[in-house]
Parts: structure tokens; sequence; C-alpha cells
């Protein structure tokens, strides 16, 4: 990783997540409507993307005009306690196989979602984000897409990816901020990895050089609307992860 990255720390290779935020705290940060305690209504449980296939161009000339899209909410403050993390300029030369999608929707809505894609690159999601991590069980894909929409990098492995591989990502990754880590049964590919909008899905091995490449260059991206909220304090307890108080204020 290149040593200009800030995220790169020596995290503890294990850290158990506790803290919770009320329901109420969750859905005011990220959209919902307050006051009143409704929940989000699905009005339409698709990921609301205007084409179902990657942008055509050269992954450079996608990636170089791309942006938050119209239909994208980017204006909401992280939950309670988590602090604001400034968005990092998508890169101009991303990995080789990076594929670019259309901008969608990013509502809070209840129930199961058909996205286009698997895994999903964006879309309406759950109103629960994914708390960063390695899962050594799958998640769910809308809380997932939720953790997209603040700047995580998903990184999805077939469950029966080699063990040594696994373990290859649980080390490398496991600790890291706004990374997840789970095993995905609908992918082709042994690895996938995915931020909003952005997905490099030929990844035969966890030790390919073009991982890291891509988790350095669309971590926090600006592309992700409402990317550096956190990815803590929501859903899930990870088998490993990285310090909670990385994504805390003072």
């Amino acid at each position: 990783m290149p040593e200009n990255v800030r995220f790169k720390k020596p995290y503890p290779r294990t850290f158990a997540l506790g803290a919770t935020f009320i329901v109420t705290a969750l859905l005011v940060s990220c959209g919902a409507e307050s006051g009143g305690g409704d929940q989000p209504q699905p009005e339409d449980n698709g990921s609301n993307s205007p084409e179902t296939t990657a942008i055509t161009e050269e992954t450079t000339g996608a990636l170089s005009g791309a942006e938050v899209g119209e239909e994208e909410e980017a204006n909401m403050l992280p939950a309670r306690g988590i602090k604001k993390e400034d968005s990092r300029p998508l890169p101009e030369n991303p990995p080789e196989g990076t594929e670019v999608y259309p901008a969608s929707t990013n509502r809070l809505v209840d129930g199961e979602i058909d996205y286009e894609r698997s895994p999903a690159t964006n879309g309406d999601h759950n109103p629960f984000w994914q708390n960063c991590g390695f899962y050594d069980e799958p998640v769910m894909e809308e809380k997932a897409v939720h953790s997209l929409d603040h700047g995580v990098v998903w990184i999805t492995y077939r469950p029966d990816l080699a063990q040594p591989e696994i373990d290859a990502l649980r080390d490398t990754y496991g600790t890291e901020p706004y990374v997840i880590v789970s095993p995905y049964e609908e992918q082709n590919s042994p690895v996938v990895a995915t931020a909003w909008r952005v997905q490099l899905g030929d990844l035969d091995s966890a030790t390919d050089p073009r991982l890291t490449q891509f988790v350095d260059d669309f971590r926090v991206s600006e592309l992700a609307p409402l990317s550096g909220n956190g990815c803590v304090g929501g859903s899930g307890e990870p088998t490993v992860a990285g310090p909670e108080d990385y994504y805390r204020e003072g």
C-alpha cells in the first residue's frame, strides 16, 4: 500500500465491536424522517439503476466524468459520535478490469431488494449499515450496500475459496477501516471487490495486487454519496475488526 495512504495503521488483529445506536439515531443520520418515528417506505424494491450493464467506455475515461447522481442523497451527516471522513478523489488509473456503473437512488427501505448485480454495487438499501470488519458468514446485502453508500469497499469471496486465501483476506483487510470482507455464494469469481458504483470482478486470488490497489483507490471515494459517514454502530458482529474509536470524534 502506498505510503501516502493515511488509512493503513498497525491495528490489532482482533477487536470486539460492542457499541450500538438506537434505531432513531441511525435513521435520522441517513435520511429517514425524524420526529414521528416513521420508517422509510419502500416505493421501489429494485436497485433503481437506469441501466443494467457497466459503462462501455474505457474505465479511466468513465471515471473521469463520474459524479454523485442527481437522485442520490448526499447531504446527511454521520450518526451521533462518528466523525465525518473527507472523501477522496477518484483515481486516474484504476486497476485493470474495474467496471463503472450508472448512478441510482440511495433511499432507505425495508425488506429484500432485487439488485441488478451480484454482489450489488449501489441502489436503495436497509436503514442499518453493516459494520466494517471480516465476517466468516454471509452478511445481508441490503446492509452492505448501505455501507457502500458510506464509502466502504466490500470484498467478497466464494465460500469454497481455499482456506489460506481466506486467511490472507482476513489478515490483510480484516482490521482496515472502511472495508468489509465476507463470503458471497452468488458470485462467479473467487474474489470480488466492490465500492459504490464501481466493481473489480475478475480476481482469482486474494493476493492479486489489483485488490490492494482497488481498496486504496476507492475507499471513501467521492463517488459514494455519503462517503466518510463511518461503518460502526450499525449491524453485525465481525470476527475481526479494527478499533472502533478510529471512526469517533475526539
